[in-house]
């Protein structure tokens, strides 16, 4: 099972970081990737870690802004999200693959966890 948090309210210009969680399994054994999907929009895959963390990848949007990790100790796929901007607005889950690389495809993403709702006003 997996459990994204860590969304809150921030200000255009915050900051927030987002964790996904599993349980019964080790992350660290899969490709993890972010998703976000906005009122009335496709989901579409935000970014997302190979299994060894060696590759990642960001949708154009949130290049510079977003950062992916991971934290094998602890089993945690973290998302570090900068700069925030309105059309950030969406709720984020976490969805892992097998084990790998990742890519930004919902198709590939065997396991989905519960959304963590971000909003992003002034």
């Amino acid at each position: 099972q997996l459990q994204a948090s860590g969304g809150g309210l921030a200000q255009p210009g915050g900051s927030l970081r987002l964790s996904c969680t599993a349980s019964g399994f080790t992350l660290r054994h899969y490709a993890v990737g972010w998703f976000r999907q906005a009122p009335g929009k496709e989901r579409e895959g935000v970014s997302c870690i190979s299994s060894k963390g060696s590759s990642t990848y960001y949708v154009d949007s949130v290049k510079g802004r977003f950062t992916v990790s991971r934290d094998t100790a602890k089993n945690i796929v973290y998302l570090e999200m900068n700069n925030l901007k309105p059309e950030d607005t969406a709720s984020y889950y976490c969805a892992s693959a097998g084990p790998g690389v990742c890519g930004l495809g919902r198709s590939m993403y065997d396991y989905w966890g519960q959304g963590t709702q971000v909003t992003v006003s002034s």
